[in-house]
This record gives C-alpha cells, sequence and structure tokens, in this order.
C-alpha cells in the first residue's frame, strides 16, 4: 500500500508495542524489590509480620548458570527446530498450548494479587485474613495452599483467560488481547522470581545471548522458522492500526527479549535500594542505575525498530540491548565514581547464624571467656551430672567387689 506521508498506523503500532515492553520492565522490576528492601531503604522499621507475607524465596542466577544460559537454550532451541520440521508442528503446537495455558492460570492470578497488592499497599493486604487448604493422605499433609481471600477470587480470572485462549470461540482463540495477557503475566512473574545475584553475572548473561541472538538469527534460519511456527503466548503483538484494527496483522516482540534485558533492569533497581539503605541520607531513593538502564532498554529498542523497519527484515534484538545495558551500568558506575562497589556488590541474601549452634561452639572455647551465657552453660551442666551418674555407678560397683 502506498502512501504519500508517514505510516501512522505502522508508527503507533511500534509506539505501543514499545510502551507494553517498558512498562512489563518496569512492573516485573518493581516486584523483584521486597517490601522489607523497601522499608529499609526508606528508614522504616520491619516488623514480624511484614517478613513472614513476603513471597517464596526467589531462583537466583550465578555467574556458572550464566556461562551455560546461552549453551542450553541452543539445544532447546535446535531440539525445537528438529521436531517441528522433521515431525510436524501440529502436536507440539497442541502440547505447549495446553502446558501454557495450565501455566497461564497461576501466572495471570498471580500478577493480579500483586497488582491489587500494590493498589491498596501492603498494610491495608495484610488486614485480609488467610484462607489454607490442604491436601491430606491420613495424618500426613501432602500439599497445603495458603492465601489471602481477594486471591481466591482472582483466581478465576486467570484460568478464564487460559481457556478463552486455549477453548474460545473462534473470534477470540488466540486473539492478540489473550497472548498479550498470558504473556505479559509470564514476563512480570519471570521477573519478580528470577534474580541475577550481581552486576557482573548480568554483563556475563547479556554478552553470552548477545552472541546467541546474533548466530540463530543471522547464522540460520533457525530462530525464524521455529518463531514463526510455534502458536504460544511467547511474545507480545500490537496490531498495525491506530483504531487497532486487525486487517494488517500485527508486530511482535518475542518474550525474551524483554525479560533478559529486564533481569538486569532489575537488577540495578535492587541495587538503587541496596545503596538507600547503606546511606539513609534521603526519604526517597533515587534510583540512577534503574532509569538509565530503562532509559538504554529504549534506545536499544529504538534502534531495532528503525533498522528492522528500513531493511524489512527480523533483528536479533539482543544486538543492541545487551550493549546498551552494559554500557548504561559502566557509564553510570565512573560518572558517580562508584564502579569498585557495584561491580563488588552481591544480591544474595544474608546467611542468618543459628543461634544455638553459635552458642554451642562458643562453650566449646577454653579461654575462660563470660559471654557464655546460660543457653551455652546448660550443655555444660548436662555434662557435669552426666560424669557425676557415671562415678556413682563406678563407686557402686567397687563396693559390691569388695563384698564379695
Amino acid at each position: 500500500m502506498d502512501v504519500d506521508g508517514p505510516d501512522w498506523d505502522l508508527l503507533s503500532s511500534y509506539a505501543g508495542l514499545l510502551a507494553l515492553a517498558v512498562l512489563s520492565i518496569y512492573a516485573g522490576s518493581r516486584g523483584s524489590v521486597t517490601d522489607k528492601q523497601v522499608r529499609v531503604a526508606t528508614g522504616k522499621e520491619t516488623d514480624v509480620a511484614e517478613e513472614e507475607e513476603e513471597e517464596e524465596l526467589p531462583d537466583r542466577i550465578g555467574s556458572s548458570d550464566a556461562y551455560l544460559f546461552p549453551i542450553v537454550g541452543s539445544m532447546v532451541l535446535f531440539g525445537l527446530y528438529v521436531v517441528v520440521k522433521y515431525l510436524g508442528e501440529g502436536w507440539i503446537n497442541w502440547l505447549l498450548q495446553w502446558y501454557f495455558a495450565v501455566v497461564g492460570i497461576g501466572s495471570v492470578a498471580k500478577s493480579l494479587i500483586s497488582l491489587v497488592k500494590w493498589t491498596m499497599g501492603s498494610e491495608r493486604w495484610r488486614k485480609f485474613e488467610k484462607t489454607e487448604i490442604l491436601v491430606l493422605k491420613g495424618p500426613r499433609e501432602l500439599a497445603s495452599v495458603s492465601m489471602r481471600t481477594p486471591a481466591w477470587y482472582l483466581l478465576p480470572i486467570g484460568a478464564l483467560t487460559s481457556i478463552l485462549y486455549s477453548f474460545g470461540p473462534s473470534t477470540t482463540r488466540r486473539s492478540a488481547l489473550l497472548t498479550d495477557i498470558l504473556a505479559l503475566s509470564f514476563s512480570h512473574n519471570a521477573l519478580s522470581l528470577i534474580k541475577i545475584d550481581s552486576f557482573k553475572t548480568g554483563c556475563v548473561l547479556l554478552s553470552g545471548l548477545f552472541l546467541y541472538d546474533i548466530w540463530w538469527v543471522f547464522g540460520t534460519e533457525v530462530m525464524v522458522h521455529v518463531a514463526s511456527t510455534l502458536d504460544i503466548p511467547i511474545k507480545v503483538l500490537w496490531p498495525k492500526s491506530i483504531v487497532f484494527s486487525t486487517a494488517r496483522g500485527f508486530t511482535m516482540l518475542g518474550l525474551g527479549d524483554i525479560v533478559v534485558p529486564g533481569l538486569f533492569i532489575a537488577l540495578a533497581l535492587r541495587y538503587d535500594y541496596h545503596r538507600a539503605s547503606q546511606q539513609h541520607d534521603s526519604p526517597s531513593v533515587r534510583k540512577p542505575y534503574f532509569y538509565s538502564a530503562l532509559l538504554a532498554y529504549v534506545a536499544g529498542l529504538g534502534t531495532t525498530i528503525v533498522v528492522m523497519h528500513n531493511f524489512k527484515t527480523a533483528q536479533p534484538a539482543l544486538l543492541y540491548l545487551s550493549p546498551a545495558c552494559i554500557l548504561s551500568f559502566f557509564l553510570t558506575a565512573f560518572i558517580r565514581d562508584e564502579f569498585k562497589d557495584a561491580w563488588a556488590w552481591s544480591d544474595e541474601p544474608e546467611k542468618k547464624e543459628d543461634a544455638v549452634q553459635t552458642s554451642t561452639t562458643t562453650n566449646g572455647k577454653t579461654d575462660g571467656s563470660a559471654e557464655n551465657g546460660s543457653v551455652a552453660l546448660e550443655p555444660t551442666t548436662s555434662s557435669l551430672l552426666e560424669d557425676g551418674e557415671e562415678a556413682g555407678k563406678d563407686k557402686k560397683k567397687k563396693r559390691k567387689r569388695k563384698k564379695e
């Protein structure tokens, strides 16, 4: 179709896609910061109830994991390519659609819970009662689920999204809206629950996937073939129309181009909160690393879109996103003269020492220190009593021998 001026429909589609990606990363990054970290950074006290309310322990990506990511990803991608090319796409699409439909129930519900909790605030959220469901086999507990009251009402919404996506009428099945809802929920939960442990690991991860993306997009047909064949919610779509008409089709962004840089940007936000917790010079948290990384992402994705639009070919987004995010960190750290501290920082949680083990170890010292306390003295007292009982038994045995 020939147009005299700018193609505003296509430009609006690019803008919408960029907005969805940035919004997803912003929400996921915020979700990766715990309420306790926010309170510590802003100088507020953290109560016991709040600590108990924290989410499950996240999966952390260490440096060894970062080195393996491109290798494992290549094996999975090539395996899918072989299956699709030689065994057909029908059954693998059916299998993966079922998988993502089931996983999508919990994913959408969890994202909605995070949204409602953020809207209400943590204090109001904790006022709702918890309801627990137990699965028992005799006296043995097989499984348990505990959620606050609003969460139980949000769970059916997640189920409805997956049901419509998988089994809805032809007008809704695989629609862009349902695909985006599922994909954005996957992105939000991945960024909230998967955490890179340091900037060093983040740079290794982005560098490895930078090479991975270039090879599989430019070097072979594998990436494009698999992406165009699999019909599953691992991409974000936006119609090529200002009025959201689907006649011209959609622009598309793979979920990996959101999640992978997003993990690095979320790490930058957590580092900003760490810095604030060390300084306590302001009630608000300054976020130079986060905003510079987010701005770099916008610039990198914008460059990807411009190149793709001009050359009319698919582009490996990480070719532009990885260097942009890495450079944003180095520039910010060097400008602020904080590179040494930032590079050495680790996001690993502090290990809590076991009080009983510590007291027992302290009691074993022979320096005569008076710091042992009553807990440390208990093992010594019990051992003295045991020695006394054994000595008493020996005396009784000797008396019996004398009588004999």
